[in-house]
């Protein structure tokens, strides 16, 4: 159990996804992703194992990212949120998605 302070301290927003490139210097299967988180936080790029999801698929959509963590290196790469999703030994990451009423920044509570 954690307090629920621990729990306000966590930042999620909402981003939409601008931009996908290939990640071959990842050590597992990558995309390099750019992400708009509004206006506030701005553009921000993450390492995300989402590759069971095409480029184009990922292109435009809205996702959940966790913006309070220190950026991390992957690779040649910065990685500075961490993109949400949903995992199990069985299935591929299922990405958390916002309705598409939210717009990039909005806060996740």
């Amino acid at each position: 159990m954690i307090d629920f302070a621990d729990f306000q301290a966590v930042d999620l927003r909402v981003g939409r996804v601008v931009a996908v490139e290939d990640f071959p210097q990842a050590r597992r299967p990558a995309w390099k992703l750019t992400i708009d988180l509004g206006p506030q936080l701005g553009v921000r790029s993450a390492s995300a194992q989402v590759t069971n999801y095409a480029r184009e698929e990922l292109e435009g959509t809205l996702v959940v990212a966790l913006v309070n963590v220190p950026p991390r290196q992957v690779g040649p790469m910065r990685s500075e949120v961490l993109v949400l999703g949903a995992t199990s030994a069985e299935h591929p990451v299922a990405l958390l998605r916002p309705d598409p009423g939210a717009q990039p920044g909005d806060r996740v509570a």
